[in-house]
């Protein structure tokens, strides 16, 4: 009789841990049956979309009424960003054609960034995000995603598209109050790079271009070294990540042949506009600087030379030292300062715009030197947009006060 009781539940052990295991399996095939109810949660549970009882993000007094025009790289990170900011209120994604549960896919996992720390569901036509309702909507023409129905007074634009005041007043005309552009404006619209010129915009204009990831990596180290030691000409070249404009094997640019090979087996030689550009933001170095870009095989993350002639002569000591001084100063959280042997993976996901290498520097003499500086060239650019769009609103709360 003991050995029956023994083996009777024994067997019955066995009996539910199977069963177990059988409906977590189903559980999980379900959860990632994309346009199904469910999506996926870190730690393999599955959570029914239209439940979103959790409790929000617990935000400033009166953060910035937000919306996003565009859902790739730039759009998504500046999305996770702002969810988690507590001056940020993301209302209203425009994502084109992308449906909302690729667009939770899509928002949760990044194959540089990594699983977002938080919970994303789908509720309807909208995105639950870590508690709190992202409208989500698919349209082309800014007239008809309704930015005035759903409150978004900031706009960031980042399909590539509305790069002008004239093409972005149909998001004005369309209810928002601001509109940022997250790439170098294709007119003479106002620039604005955080850390370098922030007190350029003074509630002015409707419409304000953050630059480019690379202008924002270069500007930061320029502000640093002409104030104290002037630069009388120099050239940038950055050692750029590839991005989703090359192509993955060789294809086809009749404007750039060398754009058109494979970007994941080869340095390519590029032109960029971020040094001149630098201009724009720092008027003193107009006509002083100017550069170039090689396009290498890695993911993320991009590292700028700066050779310049310098004004006053000096030594790459002192200059370690007013870089590490602005660096945990008024230049904080923009400007960065290393002294470690770090390579690129060690920047992914870093905030901070331009991060100064002192370990990678060379000095010719007194008044020649190289200087190198890293970014991450996503997620350091889209916290920018980010706290460009927070600056303007409180300009611009003053300026109505």
């Amino acid at each position: 009789k003991s050995l029956r009781r023994t083996t009777f539940l024994y067997l019955a052990e066995m009996y539910k841990t199977v069963l177990v295991g059988v409906l977590s399996v189903a559980a999980g095939a379900n959860a990632f049956q994309m346009g199904s109810s469910f999506v996926p949660r870190m730690g393999g549970q599955a959570e029914t979309a239209r439940r979103a009882t959790m409790t929000g993000p617990v935000m400033a007094e009166d953060p910035v009424k937000c919306g996003i025009n565009g859902f790739g790289r730039i759009g998504r990170l500046v999305a996770r960003i702002m969810i988690k900011d507590p001056e940020t209120n993301l209302i209203h994604v425009n994502a084109g054609s992308a449906t909302p549960d690729y667009m939770a896919y899509q928002f949760k996992y990044d194959s540089i960034h990594g699983r977002f720390d938080g919970a994303v569901v789908v509720d309807g036509e909208d995105l639950v995000i870590d508690g709190q309702r992202v409208i989500t909507t698919r349209q082309r023409d800014p007239k008809d995603i309704g930015w005035d129905k759903t409150g978004v007074e900031y706009l960031c634009e980042s399909t590539g598209v509305f790069l002008t005041s004239e093409k972005a007043q149909a998001h004005i005309d369309g209810g928002c109050k601001k509109v940022i552009f997250s790439a170098p404006a294709k007119d003479d619209s106002l620039t604005v790079v955080m850390g370098v010129n922030p007190d350029d915009y003074k509630g002015q204009t409707d419409f304000v271009s953050c630059a480019s990831c690379t202008t924002n990596g270069l500007a930061p180290l320029v502000k640093c070294i002409n104030d104290k030691f002037g630069i009388e000409e120099g050239l940038m070249t950055t050692i750029h990540a590839m991005t989703a404009t090359q192509a993955v094997v060789d294809s086809s640019s009749r404007k750039d042949w060398r754009g058109g090979r494979a970007a994941s087996g080869n340095i390519i030689p590029s032109s960029t506009g971020a040094a001149k550009a630098v201009a724009k933001v720092i008027p003193d170095v107009k006509g002083k600087l100017t550069g170039m870009a090689f396009r290498v095989p890695t993911i993320d993350v991009s590292v700028v030379d700066l050779t310049c002639k310098l004004k006053k002569e000096t030594t790459y000591e002192e200059i370690c030292n007013e870089v590490k001084k602005r660096a945990a100063g008024d230049m904080k959280g923009v400007l960065g300062y290393c002294d470690e042997p770090l390579v690129s993976t060690d920047f992914e996901s870093e905030s901070i715009s331009s991060t100064f290498d002192a370990e990678a520097g060379i000095m010719l003499n007194p008044s020649f030197v190289k200087l190198v500086a890293w970014y991450d060239n996503e997620w350091g650019y889209s916290t920018r947009v980010k706290d460009l769009m927070v600056h303007m609103a409180k300009v611009d709360a003053k300026v109505s006060a």
